[in-house]
């Protein structure tokens, strides 16, 4: 039986998944579960992940959830997926750990919670909060100095000193992605002092193309329809309840 991935493209986390299955040749087919018209808490779905959060995976009698759960899975029930994504090493499978582990607690809560509340709220019906926005920043800013100076000391191009990626550098990039939906002065502010980050994010994008790019189209698409809608002065502001 093909493996089953629920996704909705506009998470960070669903696009890691679906890229991860497509660069390693897994095949699968991949059911839409759309967060904006809630379909994530339908009862079918929370047949499948009680939790109603997408990335899943049914693969057999397995149901899965969390994204690095997903990816963990995958890399070792897949043979067709090379050994650098996960590798058979045990130390360096731990220090991978390390990093999602980190990531879970600092980027992901900082990049998810600033672009959330400084422009996506509105579209999932939700007020934006610039006291939560103000402390995603916070978090965010903090968690780009430890990638940059840590997690990507040294020259290699990827995390951990590897010259290959790994499901963690899948994991954290996606995560990264999604500012493109910011403002550009917003973007160029929290990027523009990592260089490192900036090289990583692209070294990522590389290896992992074409499907990088086609996975974020609709980021993309999304990218262009919130600038069209600050031309037109109809963005929401923190605080503010839009109608979109």
């Amino acid at each position: 039986m093909k493996l089953k991935v629920y996704t909705d493209r506009m998470s960070q986390p669903s696009r890691a998944v679906i890229i991860f299955c497509k660069v390693n040749g897994i095949q699968f087919d991949e059911i839409s579960i759309i967060l904006s018209k809630r379909q994530q808490l339908s009862p079918e779905f929370k047949e499948i992940n009680p939790l109603g959060k997408v990335p899943a995976i049914v693969d057999g009698r397995l149901k899965l959830f969390e994204s690095h759960a997903i990816l963990i899975y995958l890399a070792l029930a897949f043979p067709s997926v090379l050994d650098h994504w996960y590798p058979n090493d045990l130390s360096k499978r731990a220090k991978i750990h390390s990093v999602l582990d980190w990531h879970h607690t600092n980027l992901r809560p900082g990049a998810a919670g600033y672009v959330l509340n400084t422009v996506l709220a509105p579209a999932l019906g939700l007020p934006l909060d610039s006291q939560a926005a103000a402390k995603a920043e916070n978090l965010l800013t903090k968690s780009l100095s430890t990638l940059e100076t840590f997690w990507l000391k040294g020259n290699s191009k990827f995390l951990l000193g590897s010259n290959q990626p790994s499901i963690a550098d899948l994991s954290l990039v996606c995560e990264l992605v999604q500012l493109q939906v910011l403002e550009e002065k917003d973007r160029v502010k929290l990027l523009g002092p990592h260089k490192k980050v900036g090289e990583w994010i692209e070294n990522t994008r590389k290896a992992t193309m074409p499907h990088f790019d086609e996975v974020h189209e609709v980021l993309f698409k999304a990218k262009e329809k919130f600038e069209k809608q600050r031309e037109m002065g109809t963005v929401a502001k923190p605080g503010i309840q839009s109608k979109m």
